[in-house]
């Protein structure tokens, strides 16, 4: 487990993609971009957090 964690090729060809769209795109698009990113993020954490909870039944519809 002392090893770093490693980008799969798949994952590095999907970033190198990322990059040029990036570099591709205005400061302004980028803020924008940057903001929804940000956004989808936060959405991604909150649909973890509510199925973690739904599985472990815990909240505030437990499956009995």
């Amino acid at each position: 487990m002392n090893e770093p964690m490693q980008l799969s090729l798949e994952q590095q060809f999907n970033l190198r993609s990322f990059e040029t769209q990036v570099n591709k795109m205005s400061r302004e698009q980028a803020q924008q971009f940057l903001v929804k990113l940000y956004e989808q993020m936060m959405m991604r954490e909150t649909m973890y957090k509510h199925f973690l909870k739904h599985e472990w039944g815990i909240g505030p519809n437990p499956q009995i």
